[in-house]
């Protein structure tokens, strides 16, 4: 089967802003397997027997889309964009509910020679760059929301460029600029 194009996906998605119930019936077989590998890629970065599994994540995404009903889409590039950025909040969502809950209920009790198995580094990791993208937003957005879309959403530069309106060259300059921030504000922390 061919993936679909992405203009049957953008008439779709205006459709689903003009208010066509069924759009989102019609929507769902034409990017769950988009969907599906940007999981896949978020949790691949995860540490191993992380307990949010693909499915999971996709099912949640799709439960949060569906209230995004007064969402005027754009096109395929805009739909994706902010779905990034929900899949971005339930990983931090996730990441945040994990570590509360290992500070007491549900705690396991392991040997000293076992803690190093169930580290909470990669969450904590995930929470510091949550953070720090929250900072950079703080002083320029754009800056965030290019992080954002390559590295939560998994765009290239040219879907970026799309999405934001700005040159592919001013995507990779300005990509560079917040990669290198962030590292220095994430080793700050």
């Amino acid at each position: 089967m061919n993936p679909p194009s992405p203009k049957e996906i953008t008439e779709v998605l205006l459709d689903w802003s003009g208010g066509d119930p069924s759009a989102l019936e019609k929507l769902v077989p034409l990017v769950e397997q988009e969907l599906r590998q940007l999981a896949r890629q978020y949790l691949r970065r995860r540490r191993p027997g992380h307990t949010l599994q693909t499915t999971a994540l996709i099912n949640e995404a799709y439960l949060r889309l569906i209230d995004y009903k007064q969402v005027r889409w754009q096109d395929r590039v805009h739909f994706f964009c902010v779905a990034a950025k929900i899949m971005r909040r339930i990983l931090v969502d996730h990441a945040r509910a994990h570590r509360s809950a290992k500070r007491g209920g549900g705690a396991w009790r392991v040997s000293l020679d076992e803690a190093e198995l169930v580290t909470d580094q990669p969450a904590a990791e995930l929470i510091a760059l949550d953070d720090a993208l929250t900072s950079l937003a703080a002083f320029d957005e754009r800056k965030s929301r290019i992080v954002e879309f390559r590295f939560f959403g998994g765009m290239n530069t040219e879907e970026v460029s799309e999405a934001i309106g700005i040159s592919a060259r001013s995507v990779e300059r300005e990509w560079t600029i917040a990669k290198a921030w962030l590292y220095r504000e994430l080793k700050e922390q």
